[in-house]
């Protein structure tokens, strides 16, 4: 979708309302940007990028949350996303090779937490309850998703994420339109506009804050070169924001399984224009994974159903 509301692409059901989950963050971390969260705390931009983050608990990463936390006065302990181990297998095994057990710190969402705990400072808000619907900083976020998706907030269903915070739902429609606002950063207020492009400026200068080494949202916006700005949700969400052609692409897999989110994307992109040959030759593992058996023999691979993403209304 062109942030005009122009679609150029569509395939299956755009319009019953998703949960966003995990894709959301970047318009999230954007919430506190436009709050003067960067200039209040003197954030450096690979901490605004973990902000954004589903990350993969590498040290860089937990370092990144740590120093967020600390410009703004507080410690991990006020992190309420839980604990689990690193996404990543190699730090994974490092923590426990050392006796150590993972902390919150860890957690793929703890970037995003810190950022909203930033914003809960800025708006003198009690950081014990900034999970709550009703907390000014959950109140602030929903604003601002609302202005970026040109919608009520108040008419979204909304529930609870995975990480404990208050998550909602629009049609892939409107968040195709939202990517597209992310984009262009047209059809916004001049101080919302200029958060959003400190959020992806963050992305697509440190795309491995966003999600960790080898990871596809990381290597789709290295590949790119600064001309995608990408973020996964949890249950087979995906959302773009190609600077090129400035579009929007949102996808979810209907089962919510993952497997099938990164090979939708890049058939998506590739039928749009807006990956080269070369680009999608270097995201080839992602565009088609490979499925291994028990016995760790490549049985097959998952691909996109390129016919059914190549129908366009409009141009």
């Amino acid at each position: 979708m062109r942030a005009s509301g122009d679609v150029v692409l569509a395939a299956g059901d755009v319009e019953t309302p998703i949960f966003w989950r995990s894709a959301a963050k970047p318009f999230i971390a954007a919430a506190a940007i436009e709050a003067g969260a960067r200039e209040a705390f003197g954030l450096e931009m690979h901490e605004v990028a973990v902000m954004a983050a589903s990350h993969f608990g590498e040290p860089f990463h937990v370092e990144a949350v740590l120093s967020v936390l600390r410009k703004i006065g507080l410690d991990e302990s006020a992190l309420q996303c839980g604990a689990h181990a690193p996404y990543d297998e190699a730090s994974a095994q490092a923590l426990a090779a050392r006796g150590e057990q993972p902390s919150a710190l860890h957690n793929n969402c703890s970037g995003k937490h810190a950022g909203i705990l930033a914003l809960a400072r800025l708006l003198g808000a009690d950081t014990a309850t900034y999970l709550r619907l009703d907390h000014p900083a959950q109140q602030a976020i929903l604003a601002f998703c609302g202005r970026v998706c040109g919608e009520d907030p108040a008419a979204w269903p909304l529930g609870v994420d995975g990480c404990g915070i208050p998550v909602f739902a629009t049609s892939l429609r409107t968040a195709a339109f939202a990517f597209a606002r992310f984009a262009a950063l047209s059809g916004l207020n001049a101080r919302d506009a200029a958060a959003l492009l400190v959020v992806r400026d963050a992305m697509v200068s440190f795309p491995h804050y966003v999600a960790g080494t080898a990871q596809f949202d990381s290597e789709l916006m290295r590949v790119c070169g600064g001309e995608i700005a990408c973020k996964v949700g949890a249950e087979g969400v995906h959302g773009v924001a190609a600077m090129t052609g400035q579009i929007g692409f949102a996808s979810k897999v209907i089962d919510g399984s993952n497997r099938g989110r990164a090979p939708v994307t890049v058939a998506a992109l590739e039928s749009l224009g807006v990956l080269s040959r070369d680009q999608a030759i270097k995201l080839a593992s992602f565009a088609a994974p490979l499925v291994y058996n028990r016995a760790g023999k490549a049985v097959g691979e998952v691909r996109a159903r390129r016919d059914l993403l190549s129908v366009r209304v409009g141009a």
